[in-house]
């Protein structure tokens, strides 16, 4: 079984890719060139968050979709057109069910009107990501800034890169791996799923076809919390619109429910019931869930961080987007 130190070789491919391509963000990068930015996307945030507080996961979303496809540079904003010649990232199928754009929108112009063609689209990303997560009661963490805007977006890189809620943890490790990102990190930025929502096709088939025969639901789910599922829930396995709580009874809440819901066999996808079929992830959940909420806090925000610097775009490379839905 693969260990924490048996990844070292992995991350040490990346470390380079990491270290060159955030060696120009800092923190208050915008201090001079538009000293009140950080300021008026958390006033934004703060404005409008309490009315959704749902949006905070969905936020936190996006910059994790955004990150793991060609970095931290907004690339998942994109609309198809013409000038760029494909379907974008935003119409892959992990990313169809992304809420936010037009709030991030709604930053972006409050912004532009304060300063025009400073502030990047992937540092609002960012930003408006742990502001949100901030207001709900979640942790802070640091984000340095100086991301600037990718101009390429593909929906089928997308959909080779996002780990999918079907991943099994050969694959969730590979991806994460692919993007300098150890086991820790995995488990840590799981633990976002404590704010999350999934609609029914997301995970399904655990309760309907497993195997890929109606009727077979899948063995490691608990078998009581799969009954509640069809009973109350996903009533059927056609239910494409039915919203359902990723931590049930405690969702608004950033906390350690959601790994002691895998100890109890109730991730609701795929993929996070595959987190206990690691030792060494098996391992740090049950640390995490022995220890305190402010542990817990301390190192989810340091993945966030190790996260918001993957193949970020500085200088001159990129642009600074006019409108973050289309290219200069």
């Amino acid at each position: 079984m693969a260990t924490f130190s048996s990844l070292s070789f992995l991350v040490l491919i990346f470390v380079g890719i990491l270290g060159s391509s955030h060696a120009q963000l800092q923190l208050n990068f915008y201090s001079k060139s538009c000293p009140n930015a950080e300021e008026i996307i958390q006033d934004y945030v703060q404005k409008h968050i309490p009315n959704a507080p749902s949006l905070a996961a969905a936020l936190l979303r996006m910059q994790f979709h955004d990150c793991f496809v060609r970095g931290c540079d907004a690339s998942v904003l994109l609309n198809s057109t013409k000038s760029i010649g494909n379907q974008t990232e935003k119409v892959a199928i992990p990313n169809q069910t992304l809420r936010g754009f037009s709030f991030i929108d709604g930053v972006k112009k409050i912004v532009e009107a304060e300063c025009p063609g400073v502030v990047s689209c992937a540092d609002i990303v960012a930003l408006v990501a742990r502001d949100s997560v901030v207001v709900t009661g979640g942790p802070y963490w640091k984000v340095p800034t100086g991301r600037r805007d990718g101009r390429i977006s593909n929906a089928l890189e997308a959909l080779a890169d996002i780990p999918a809620p079907t991943s099994n943890f050969t694959r969730l490790q590979s991806s994460f791996a692919k993007k300098g990102l150890d086991l820790k990190d995995l488990v840590l930025l799981s633990g976002a799923h404590t704010i999350g929502v999934s609609h029914c096709p997301s995970f399904s088939s655990r309760l309907y076809n497993f195997t890929g025969t109606f009727g077979t639901q899948d063995p490691s789910l608990d078998s009581e919390y799969a009954a509640n599922l069809k009973a109350k829930k996903c009533k059927s396995v056609n239910d494409n619109t039915t919203i359902v709580e990723m931590d049930p009874g405690s969702f608004r809440t950033f906390d350690l429910s959601y790994f002691k819901l895998l100890l109890k066999r109730r991730g609701l996808f795929q993929s996070d019931a595959a987190l206990t079929t690691s030792s060494t992830t098996k391992s740090y959940i049950d640390q995490l869930v022995k220890g305190s909420l402010k542990e817990f806090y301390a190192e989810f925000a340091q993945a966030m961080e190790k996260m918001g610097r993957i193949e970020v775009k500085t200088g001159s490379n990129g642009e600074i987007r006019k409108q973050c839905a289309l290219v200069n």
